[in-house]
């Protein structure tokens, strides 16, 4: 593909088939949450464990209570009390009852539990005021989770409820695709560590910044290093962060000008280029290949053009590494706002926006472009057009992405 100029479609195509998920760990369940499951996981124990009460209430036999009614209630004869957790040697017979808890096992003989404000209390005895059908309020052992039932497949995304039903399932737990070091570095003379004293002519490298910070939404540890536009150090700086890192990404000197040095190095190296130019808008420099096993994103120094090209490309090919299925923002539906016109009939051109929620599918306004930075700031979702549209009317129910 080297020097070709392809599709959204097929570079993303490209990136995901050449990235293979990192080896798995086992974490906690809580540190499980929004990781990738690397294996399937079966149910070690049935759950509950016996038939318990779902509710506060009085443990009965049905029949006793066919016929209870506010006007004619069904006086019981109360035997104790049971609770979650608790062992109880209490026989539940006809004309008798017993005070159950939420959780507490379901005592022999009564096969259904009456909630607590369908009854009103004697001294040693109630009176049931409603019919309570078999069954009724009465959580079956194993109805939650049953044992060898696999309750995780290889590949889902772990919620906090999944984490939750794991435990529940005897886990605590759960091996997960290892997410990635991620390697940043921002290129030019021009650009300063943020916090430094700025000189005329130069800027904060607001784009690292902004890259590390999406790496961090998805739980991936970043090295940030900034370098001068120079072959040497580019050079030395690539080969220290591919030794203790999983990917990298190159932000700036992406194109083929005096200064863009980024994908000479990378060749000299002996990566494997698989693409270095996009047909999409902003962000059309974007690159990848592989460099000693490892995928390596170039990204245009511009801020819009870095960014687009970050979630179109390098996020999904780094959640593709960190084991996610379906790797890359999440999408709505959503109308459109105001009219949006491309400027390449061939490619696809890309627009921030935000969202505007009121009644029915939220509504995506395009961003006027006020300043670069404040744009991507300001962002809350990226609508497209996609290749050989140049127009969507206003009114258009459309795809975007997600970036909040």
């Amino acid at each position: 593909m080297k020097g070709m100029n392809i599709g959204l479609k097929e570079a993303l195509s490209l990136t995901i088939e050449a990235i293979k998920p990192l080896p798995a760990e086992d974490v906690s369940l809580v540190d499980s949450i929004d990781r990738t499951a690397a294996l399937d996981l079966n149910a070690l124990v049935d759950s509950p464990s016996l038939d318990a009460s779902s509710k506060d209430g009085y443990a009965v036999l049905s029949h006793d209570v066919a016929h209870a009614t506010v006007e004619k209630p069904v006086r019981l004869r109360l035997l104790g009390s049971i609770e979650a957790g608790c062992e109880s040697n209490i026989q539940i017979k006809p004309g008798t009852t017993a005070r159950i808890l939420t959780g507490a096992r379901i005592p022999t003989g009564a096969d259904a539990v009456v909630a607590e404000e369908f009854v009103k209390q004697g001294d040693k005895d109630i009176f049931v005021e409603i019919f309570a059908e078999p069954g009724r309020n009465i959580l079956p052992h194993g109805k939650d989770v049953s044992l060898n039932k696999c309750i995780l497949r290889s590949g889902q995304q772990i919620s906090p409820g999944m984490a939750g039903f794991i435990a529940a399932a005897g886990h605590s737990m759960v091996p997960v695709f290892r997410n990635p070091v991620v390697g940043i570095i921002g290129t030019g003379d021009e650009i300063v560590e943020p916090g430094k004293p700025l000189s005329e002519g130069k800027l904060y490298a607001s784009n690292i910044v902004t890259l590390a910070g999406w790496c961090s939404k998805y739980k991936m540890k970043t090295r940030m290093r900034i370098v001068r536009d120079d072959y040497d150090a580019i050079l030395k700086e690539l080969k220290m962060l591919s030794e203790g890192t999983d990917a990298i990404i190159t932000s700036g000197g992406a194109w083929t000008g005096d200064r863009d040095m980024v994908a000479q190095v990378l060749e000299g190296l002996g990566w494997k280029e698989m693409f270095h130019r996009i047909r999409i808008g902003p962000g059309k420099a974007v690159g990848f290949g592989i460099l000693d096993e490892k995928p390596v994103f170039i990204l245009p120094g511009g801020p819009t053009s870095n960014l687009m090209g970050f979630l179109q490309i390098a996020l999904p090919g780094l959640l593709a590494l960190s084991g996610h299925s379906s790797p890359g923002l999440q999408r709505i539906n959503a109308r459109l706002g105001s009219d949006l016109r491309g400027r390449e009939l061939d490619w696809t051109n890309f627009f921030f926006g935000i969202l505007e929620y009121e009644k029915g599918l939220p509504t995506f306004f395009p961003i006027k472009k006020r300043s670069r930075l404040s744009s991507i700031a300001d962002a809350k979702a990226v609508a497209a057009i996609p290749e050989g549209e140049e127009y969507i009317s206003k009114g258009s129910i459309i795809s975007v992405q997600l970036l909040s």
